[in-house]
């Protein structure tokens, strides 16, 4: 056997054992476990230092939901950038108007939230470490569109860190962490939106989402600043519940 048959092998061997555990249910972790993750997701979002950092990750899936809409309106979608400071940058072409660029504006500070949610419902359906590998997935389509070094960091960071969650730790572990990456999604959402009207408040971010949904939509950019806070804390508690719910019914 040549080389080449020897890594195509492997890599199948590789790619079936991951498709085994992504899409195989496991049970979902003790409630007092599920509970500890998200109080170690709200330390991590209100200590304002450690958020300084966490807030990176938020800025991918702000970015990411960016580029997803743009991409769903049929815009094209030209490059993401990811800059130390948590701003980012998505950069597509299109109409300058319109329900592509509104959906495309809007789905930003909501996206981390759905995010979330989405992961939670999976969580619900006790596919915690398929979880854990789509998020890997996602994660390595988004680096085809990164266009800075630090963005290129940024992401290939994260994708390490859940391959190696994934991969090497035991199937309680992973558990574990999913819970915590879909609870700091949930609760991370959140605070980016106060931070924005904080800005906005100081006349800092007149280019903000928000103030561009009121332009396209002649209206103002407070009234977008309420719904991005509407929907994120709405993916919050629903998820939160789909979260617990099932735990707690299996506790019974």
């Amino acid at each position: 056997m040549s080389a080449v048959d020897d890594f195509l092998a492997t890599t199948g061997d590789v790619l079936a054992q991951i498709w085994t555990a992504a899409t195989t249910p496991v049970d979902p972790p003790p409630q007092t476990v599920v509970l500890a993750a998200g109080l170690v997701a709200l330390a991590v979002v209100l200590a304002t230092p450690v958020w300084r950092v966490a807030r990176h990750v938020v800025t991918i899936a702000h970015e990411g939901a960016h580029a997803v809409a743009a991409m769903l309106t049929g815009r094209r979608l030209d490059g993401i950038r990811l800059h130390s400071d948590t701003s980012g940058l998505t950069v597509s072409a299109g109409r300058p108007r319109g329900f592509g660029m509104i959906l495309t504006a809007f789905a930003g500070y909501v996206g981390p939230g759905l995010t979330g949610l989405g992961a939670a419902w999976l969580l619900r359906q006790g596919y915690a470490v398929g979880l854990l590998w789509l998020l890997v997935l996602l994660l390595a389509l988004l680096l085809l569109k990164i266009r800075n070094w630090f963005g290129l960091w940024s992401v290939l960071v994260s994708g390490a860190a859940l391959v190696a969650v994934s991969w090497w730790l035991e199937p309680d572990a992973q558990s574990a962490v999913a819970y915590a990456v879909t609870w700091f999604l949930l609760l991370g959402s959140v605070r980016p939106v106060f931070e924005l009207q904080a800005q906005r408040s100081r006349g800092r971010a007149r280019r903000s989402d928000a103030d561009q949904l009121g332009t396209l939509t002649h209206t103002t950019g407070i009234l977008w600043v309420v719904v991005f806070l509407l929907v994120t804390v709405g993916c919050l508690v629903l998820g939160a519940t789909w979260i617990v719910g099932p735990v707690a019914d299996l506790a019974v």
